[in-house]
């Protein structure tokens, strides 16, 4: 059957969005039939929160995000750079969040717009947020050392992002239109301590904001703690957490556990 590449260019104007997005897509001759945009609802507020999205005339009928913006708050960590990549390639807009200088070239690379701030800087922070203007807001932070034999040590500093980190992207996100919150948990049981107990702070506080918790397995592949072997369980592969993680974002609120 012949194939021919067709190209569709929507207009900012029509979709409500400030910049025009150019797709590609694959398909037999045909008809030049318009996209059919759908508009999904994520949760029912005051001030509710849609999702536009537009499905391609081809052969998979993929559905893609058009122009929605994604706060990403960790983007250059583990997790963090495998999903902006994915992130972009869905058609999602991408503000990467990092506190440290020399990681912007990194993220613009990935295809992410670098932000740089430091989550416990309230003012800085929620006015970075306000000028990304995001339809969602994604935590990814953590602060875990580079050695696992440290963590239980240097568990305060986790802890601490957990829990003020997390409260401040949240008010961030209400002086901005309150968009729809994801943030990182874990899916197993941790000792009782700090880590803990901000775990336990920072489901209760997302799901209060009719927020989605990624409960996660632990982290196993390349650039994970876990790169030679496999984990106990709950697990999870680093790319495959990255991948569910981007079909999580249009999860109604509640917890959305991630393992293999």
């Amino acid at each position: 059957m012949d194939l021919r590449a067709r190209r569709y260019r929507y207009d900012a104007d029509r979709l409500g969005h400030r910049k025009s997005l150019v797709c590609l897509a694959s398909g037999p001759a045909q008809r030049e039939d318009p996209p059919r945009e759908v508009t999904t609802t994520w949760r029912e507020r005051g001030n509710a929160i849609r999702r536009r999205v537009v499905r391609l005339p081809s052969s998979r009928g993929q559905i893609y995000a058009v122009g929605m913006r994604v706060f990403l708050a960790g983007a250059s960590g583990v997790i963090g750079q495998r999903l902006i990549p994915r992130l972009v390639q869905a058609g999602y807009v991408v503000g990467g969040m990092t506190r440290s200088p020399s990681k912007t070239e990194l993220l613009r690379n990935l295809g992410a717009e670098p932000i740089l701030c430091n989550v416990f800087d309230r003012e800085a922070l929620s006015q970075a947020v306000r000028d990304f203007k995001p339809d969602v807001v994604l935590n990814e932070l953590t602060d875990l050392p580079d050695d696992a034999a440290q963590i239980t040590k240097l568990a305060d500093l986790n802890a601490r992002i957990r829990t003020e980190g997390n409260q401040n992207l949240i008010e961030a996100a209400r002086g901005s239109g309150s968009p729809k919150i994801l943030a990182q948990s874990v899916a197993w049981q941790l000792p009782d301590g700090p880590d803990a107990q901000a775990v336990a702070e920072l489901e209760r506080s997302v799901l209060a904001e009719g927020g989605v918790v990624l409960r996660y397995g632990k982290f196993y592949g390349h650039g994970t703690y876990n790169e030679q072997q496999q984990p106990e369980g709950p697990r999870v592969q680093i790319d495959r957490a990255a991948d569910r993680t981007v079909e999580a974002l249009g999860a109604p609120t509640g917890v959305v556990v991630i393992v293999d």
